[in-house]
């Protein structure tokens, strides 16, 4: 694996875990598609630094387990101003 792709890698898993951060919110943190920041945190991180990825894995976790919740709120906030 090339130097840049581990650094980003390291970089998306300690933003994820100090942010609380979604997929999401780090691929948009750095520059990289939703699949992109998927895959390095839960492809290759494990192979880079396995203690890491156990904190990232349950920060996803929380937040798949979270995601309807998020779904919701943003519908209703949809129509709320849709409303206004």
């Amino acid at each position: 694996m090339r130097d840049y792709i581990e650094e980003r890698v390291i970089s998306i898993g300690e933003y994820i875990i100090s942010h609380n951060a979604t997929v999401r919110q780090a691929a948009k943190e750095f520059g990289v598609s939703k699949s992109t920041a998927h895959k390095d945190a839960a492809d290759r991180l494990p192979k880079l630094n396995p203690a890491l990825a156990k904190k990232v894995r349950r920060v996803l976790d929380i937040n798949k387990s979270e995601r309807h919740i998020r779904g919701g709120l943003a519908t209703r906030d949809k129509y709320s101003k849709i409303n206004d």
